[in-house]
C-alpha cells in the first residue's frame, strides 16, 4: 500500500485523492463521486477572481469592501470584515480574519463589472476550458462549490503549470501578501504570522498545520469544513487533492498531517 491509499483507512463513508507528481497522477478512492468543498472552494473562486483581474474587469488594487479595502485585501483575507459578515470587525490591513463573506463581496463585484453572473464566469474561463465537467459553483463563493477529484486534478495541474493565468500573476497570488498579520486559521488557532496569498494559504511555519510538518513553507493551499483539502508545491510539481463526505473535525487534525508527512516522504 503506497502513502496515498492510505486514506481508505481514514475514518469516513467516502474519500478520494490524487497525487500529481511531475506529470504522473496517482488516484485513489472514486474520482469521479462529487463531493461539496466547503471552503476549498475559495481556491476555484480565487482563480476566478485572478482571471477578472487579467481580464481588466477590475485591477487588485482597487478600492472594494469596507473604505480603506481593496480586492487585494479581500482576497488576503485583510480587509476586516467577518466571517459570514460584510460588516467590518477590524480595521483595513489589522488583522487576518478569515471571511467568505470577503469572498462573496468579489464575486458580486466581478458579476456588477463584467456583466456576468460569477458562477458563469467560473464556468467560462475555467471550468469548461480545463474540462471540469462536474464541478459548479451553487452558492457562496466562500464556500458553496462541488467537484471531483477528477476535476481538482485538472486544476491542480493548472496551478503547477499555468495556461489561463500569466504565471507572474499566478506566482503573485502566491506570495505572502500583508506578511505582518496574525490570525485564526478555523480549527488550528492562532498564528503569528499567519500568512496568506491572494486566496491562498501559505504554510509558512505554522505548526500545528493540515500539511505535513516537512513541507516547505511556500506550500499553498485551503483545506474545508467538508472534510476536503488542496496543496500545491510551487516548483516541485507536486500537488495533492483529498476529498471526503466527513465534515473537518477531531479526526482529521492527525490524520491529514500524518498521511501528508506519509506521502512527502514517500515522495523523496
Amino acid at each position: 500500500m503506497n502513502a496515498l491509499e492510505k486514506i481508505q483507512d481514514w475514518p469516513v463513508n467516502s474519500a478520494a485523492a490524487a497525487l500529481l507528481n511531475d506529470g504522473e497522477l496517482t488516484t485513489t478512492g472514486d474520482t469521479t463521486k462529487i463531493f461539496e468543498l466547503a471552503s476549498v472552494t475559495k481556491l476555484l473562486a480565487a482563480y476566478g477572481i485572478l482571471l477578472a483581474v487579467e481580464e481588466g474587469v477590475f485591477e487588485l488594487d482597487d478600492p472594494l469592501g469596507p473604505e480603506g479595502s481593496t480586492v487585494r485585501h479581500l482576497l488576503a483575507h485583510a480587509s476586516g470584515v467577518g466571517f459570514s459578515s460584510r460588516e467590518p470587525e477590524k480595521s483595513v490591513a489589522e488583522r487576518r480574519i478569515y471571511s467568505s463573506a470577503g469572498f462573496e463581496i468579489l464575486a458580486e463585484a466581478v458579476g456588477e463589472e463584467s456583466g456576468i453572473s460569477f458562477p458563469e464566469y467560473l464556468r467560462l474561463g475555467l471550468f469548461e476550458p480545463l474540462g471540469m465537467k462536474d464541478t459548479e459553483l451553487w452558492g457562496s463563493a466562500g464556500h458553496e462549490a462541488r467537484s471531483t477529484v477528477d476535476d481538482l486534478a485538472k486544476f491542480a495541474a493548472e496551478l503547477l503549470s499555468p495556461k489561463l493565468l500569466h504565471p507572474q500573476t499566478l506566482a503573485e497570488a502566491f506570495q505572502v501578501q500583508f506578511p505582518e498579520l496574525d490570525g485564526v486559521v478555523p480549527g488550528y488557532g492562532m498564528k503569528k504570522p499567519n500568512p496568506w496569498g491572494l486566496g491562498f494559504e501559505i504554510r509558512g511555519e505554522k505548526d500545528p498545520h493540515w500539511t505535513a510538518p516537512s513541507m516547505p513553507a511556500d506550500v499553498v493551499g485551503h483545506f474545508g469544513q467538508s472534510g476536503t483539502y488542496l496543496w500545491v508545491a510551487p516548483g516541485t510539481g507536486r500537488a495533492m487533492v483529498a476529498l471526503t463526505d466527513e465534515p473537518f473535525g477531531a479526526w482529521a487534525k492527525p490524520l491529514w498531517a500524518e498521511t501528508n508527512e506519509a506521502i512527502w516522504a514517500e515522495l523523496g
